[in-house]
């Protein structure tokens, strides 16, 4: 019975370089389907504010569907399915373009903006209403209102969950193994197969996974405290 030794891994430079360039991917990944999440949350609250029952209710519906079906399947139809709807020429240039990074960003992405903007919601409705009343006697319009008053106050409050959900994203950016990204996971799966030592190899990637979940909650952390100080000056 083999003993455990992360050397064998992280010492031999084809294995180190495969870890290295399959974080660096999980990277890629996470981190554009974060700004895609964060944009189209705000969007969508945005939506939701306006005095349409029409345009609630198509978000509602956008909501209830990226809640409550599984990630992964979103991410095998989009690059199973949708991919297949695209004109060819697309489809030919995503192929060429790294398409499965391309949908993975797109499917995590899109499935992220219905909690994100479930926070950004949950932030303003806990905002008092006389805050707004308030901005309006100082002279405020809606929109200024909503920019410098409302807003940063809502995203204040939401941060907690907003944290959560950023850590949340990180983790499932793990899935798009599943559609062929070059990430992590995908590398782990190569040197475990190369290197025969399992436990090692995916020891590695808890590592890693703990290691950035840990930042990123310590990041937030910091963020809340800072927002409180600046909140109470």
């Amino acid at each position: 019975m083999s003993s455990l030794d992360l050397s064998a891994i992280l010492l031999k430079p084809e294995y180190s370089r495969m870890l290295l360039d399959g974080f660096e991917m999980t990277l890629v990944v996470a981190i554009g389907s974060w700004l895609l999440a964060m944009s189209l949350g705000l969007l969508l609250l945005i939506i939701r504010l306006a005095p349409s029952r029409i345009a609630d209710r198509a978000v509602a519906v956008y909501i209830s569907y990226h809640q409550n079906v599984p990630t992964l399947v979103q991410l095998m139809l989009w690059y199973f399915g949708m991919s297949s709807l695209l004109p060819l020429a697309l489809q030919d240039w995503i192929s060429v373009h790294n398409g499965e990074a391309i949908f993975a960003v797109i499917g995590l992405g899109l499935c992220q903006a219905a909690y994100f903007s479930e926070d950004f919601r949950s932030g303003l409705r806990s905002v008092a209403a006389g805050q707004m009343e308030a901005a309006k006697a100082l002279g405020h319009g809606y929109i200024s209102a909503m920019r410098y008053v409302m807003m940063p106050q809502a995203v204040r409050n939401a941060l907690p969950p907003l944290i959560n959900h950023t850590v949340s994203l990180f983790k499932n950016s793990s899935l798009a193994v599943a559609i062929g990204v070059t990430e992590l996971m995908h590398a782990v799966k190569e040197v475990e197969n190369q290197s025969f030592r399992t436990f090692e190899t995916y020891l590695i990637a808890t590592i890693v996974y703990l290691a950035c979940s840990l930042l990123l909650m310590a990041a937030g952390a910091w963020l809340s405290r800072r927002s409180l100080r600046v909140g109470a000056t």
